[in-house]
Formats: structure tokens, C-alpha cells, sequence
């Protein structure tokens, strides 16, 4: 009996061509070019080095970039348009897609975005691709926790507006100028000396108001951003191999158990 062959299953050179690309020497290779990239485009910055060494680095440049196109042409052929259902594909495309776009003329500005390509770093390395899932993921999670931060931020913005605003217009005059200095004492960046000392030079309680807000949005509001996406990656990690075979070999434990136990009953019900 001849197999059934569907309308939509690849051919086998097809299957061939896309493991091989998957394949780790490939996928080695790729992440090696990318790395060298990177490399490259951090010297073309020097007008030093491209004096000296331009003849060489523009062009490895310029092959690696080809490489990368033929590398998307052969996922292409190997995965035919369905490659563009992977969000990570469609990112390849458009990071190679903008190193192809003439920088120059009204396009000048897209040379700066060249540098996009040491991206495909995530994309071809699977830990990478799981702490962008987990950050992600972690984003619904995250809008209460800005909301709440936000509200803070102009509460206490109001209050130092009205409280030092009088004495310390550059740093409290208003209400933009009151949430951008908060937002530097909530880094904790010369919030002492450089603020808060000079501030209690005229009001002596300003510790107050400053103690109590660096608690709250450092400490708690900060931590709180931490275990959401720790939270986040846990989850994208998914269940740890060991913790599920310790469980399953409870399970049957369990089973078995029950199993005797009803056996037991059994033969005492019996005459």
C-alpha cells in the first residue's frame, strides 16, 4: 500500500533543509557571526580605527550581512511563509531588512539602527528567548504596580511641591520639577547630601516626609517590580524535572497502597 501524502506536508528536502538549519552547528556558526558583528560595528564608531583598518572591517561587514540574508532565504525555503507565524522570525527579517536599506539620503538615520542585528543574539539562543517571554509575561502583572507607583509619585510631588517649592523652586517649583527630583531621591542618587541635607538646612523635619517616601517607593514599590518578575521567569522555566519525578513517585506509592488496602478489605469480607 502506497502512503497517503497531504497537500500540506512538506517534502522531504524541505524537512531535510530546516533540520539542518535548526541543527547546532549552524546554529553555532550564526551566534559566532553575530558576535562578530557586533564586534565590528562597535569599531566602525571609531574614526581612528575606520582610518586604519576600514578596508577590512567594511567589508567582513558587509559578508556577514549576506550570510544572514542567505541564512533567512534558506528558513524561507526550508519553512515556506509560514516562517513569518514566529515572532522571532518576523524580528530576524525586520533587523536584517533595515541593514539592507540604503544609509544614506533621507535614510541616514537607519545607519544608527544597524547595530539592531547584535539583537538576533536572543533570538537564536533559547535562554535568552525564555527571559524576553518572562519579561513579557510579566508586563500585565506590572501595570497595577506602575498605577500605584504613578499615584504615589504625584502624591508626594503635590506635597513637596507646597512644602519646599518657596525655598527650593529648582528642585520643587513645580509640579514636573517635584517628580523628576523624587524620582532621583528614588534611585538614591544624591538623595542626602546632595538634596535632602540642603532641604533640612531650612526645614529641620523634612526627614518626615523624605524617610518615609524613600521606604515606600525604593524598598517596597522596587521589590515588589523584583518579585513579579522573578514570578515571571519562574513560570516561564517551567516545573523543575526533579520535583516532578519525586511527585509522581509519591503517586504511586500512593496507589499501590490504596491498592492493598482494598485487597485487605476484600479477603476479611470474604467468608
Amino acid at each position: 500500500m502506497t502512503p497517503i501524502v497531504t497537500a500540506n506536508a512538506p517534502s522531504p528536502w524541505r524537512q531535510q533543509l530546516a533540520r539542518f538549519m535548526d541543527g547546532k552547528p549552524v546554529q553555532r556558526v550564526i551566534t559566532a557571526l553575530i558576535l562578530i558583528n557586533a564586534a565590528i560595528l562597535g569599531l566602525l564608531t571609531s574614526a581612528e580605527i575606520v582610518a586604519d583598518w576600514g578596508w577590512l572591517l567594511v567589508p567582513v561587514d558587509m559578508f556577514i550581512l549576506a550570510v544572514f540574508v542567505i541564512e533567512l532565504g534558506l528558513r524561507f525555503a526550508a519553512r515556506g511563509i509560514g516562517l513569518l507565524r514566529d515572532p522571532w522570525a518576523v524580528f530576524d527579517c525586520l533587523v536584517v531588512g533595515i541593514a539592507l536599506v540604503p544609509a544614506s539620503g533621507p535614510f541616514s538615520v537607519l545607519r544608527t539602527l544597524r547595530v539592531l542585528r547584535v539583537l538576533r543574539l536572543v533570538s537564536i539562543n533559547p535562554s535568552m528567548r525564555k527571559v524576553v517571554h518572562a519579561l513579557l509575561a510579566s508586563l500585565p502583572g506590572m501595570g497595577s504596580i506602575v498605577m500605584l507607583m504613578g499615584l504615589l509619585f504625584y502624591v508626594a510631588a503635590v506635597m513637596a511641591t507646597q512644602l519646599f517649592g518657596q525655598d527650593f523652586p529648582e528642585w520643587f517649583g513645580s509640579i514636573g520639577a517635584s517628580l523628576y527630583t523624587l524620582f532621583q531621591v528614588m534611585t538614591l542618587e544624591s538623595w542626602s547630601m546632595g538634596i535632602v541635607r540642603p532641604v533640612m538646612e531650612q526645614y529641620p523635619l523634612a526627614w518626615v516626609f523624605f524617610v518615609p517616601y524613600i521606604l515606600i517607593a525604593t524598598f517596597m514599590m522596587l521589590n515588589l517590580f523584583i518579585a513579579v518578575i522573578v514570578n515571571a521567569m519562574q513560570d516561564a522555566q517551567g516545573p523543575d524535572p526533579e520535583v516532578e519525578a519525586r511527585v509522581q513517585r509519591e503517586q504511586l506509592i500512593l496507589d499501590e497502597l490504596r491498592a492493598l488496602r482494598t485487597e485487605l478489605a476484600e479477603m476479611r469480607s470474604k467468608p
